[in-house]
């Protein structure tokens, strides 16, 4: 894998000579971010040696590098998951890859499903901790000791500092936001009202199929990360019959414009 990281780092440094010190990965409907950035370059995955590519609506599949104020980015417009096939490693590749382009900080975004009663449909939660309850982990096997360590620490997966940073931003923007613990699963199904029982009772606030994966791998490699999550439909007896992906699409939109703002003054200032 470590040749493979450095070929793919190799060819997209031919193409852009760009050093980005943040990665973003953009989730379900949150693709529209690159629009706040300035862009210098945009590789779409199918040109990109290694790359795997996204298969789900909603999720575009290119590498967009520009700027944001005086922050050199790197966003990923769709990711991939577990569930449509691809493996851990091929999941988590690209952050593996941003970090030998230059990425210190990782933002990651997502729509999930709340099992927190503070939460509605529309509500932006900044992930503070998550549960793993996928399948496969991303660092089973041989560990590589030039990505980090065999035994990852994960006391702070998502950095107290950015969070701290990003309350402020949005009690000054006038942005409603909740803290929560993100439960990560497989997918692709929605879950069942046993199950969103189960996420409940286990501790956590809210559900999804990404992100667990990907801040796994950016914190093997030692890169501060933070996650918002969009709650996109709510796992009670009111709302489960009627959960969609068009309607996870169509919520995620709702909270877009806040969460962009929040994103993007982060990059800004911190």
């Amino acid at each position: 894998m470590w040749e493979k990281v450095q070929e793919t780092v190799s060819y997209i440094k031919s193409k852009t000579q760009f050093t980005p010190e943040y990665g973003v990965i953009l989730g379900s409907g949150l693709g529209g971010f690159t629009n706040d950035i300035e862009i210098a370059f945009t590789l779409p995955y199918d040109e990109i040696p290694n790359f795997p590519v996204s298969t789900v609506q909603g999720h575009k599949g290119a590498l967009v590098f520009g700027t944001i104020g005086d922050k050199k980015v790197v966003a990923m417009q769709g990711r991939f998951h577990f569930y449509e096939g691809y493996t851990m490693e091929e999941v988590t590749f690209p952050v593996r890859v941003m970090k030998f382009l230059g990425v210190n900080k990782l933002l990651v975004s997502n729509a999930s499903g709340g099992v927190n009663a503070a939460y509605r449909v529309g509500s932006i939660v900044i992930i503070k901790d998550h549960i793993n309850f996928a399948p496969e982990h991303p660092l089973r096997g041989k560990n590589d000791e030039r990505f980090g360590p065999r035994f990852v620490n994960m006391s702070e997966p998502y950095s107290r500092k950015m969070i701290a940073k990003t309350k402020e931003i949005a009690s000054r923007l006038n942005i409603e936001i909740h803290d929560g613990v993100y439960f990560g699963l497989q997918g692709p199904t929605f879950e069942t009202l046993a199950e969103y029982k189960m996420v409940k009772i286990l501790g956590a606030d809210c559900v999804g199929m990404s992100t667990v994966p990907e801040v796994i791998v950016a914190r093997h490699m030692d890169v501060e990360t933070f996650g918002i999550s969009v709650i996109t439909d709510m796992g009670n007896e009111e709302s489960i019959d009627t959960i969609s992906h068009d309607e996870v699409l169509e919520a995620a939109k709702m909270a877009e414009p806040q969460v962009r703002a929040l994103i993007k003054n982060l990059i800004i200032e911190y």
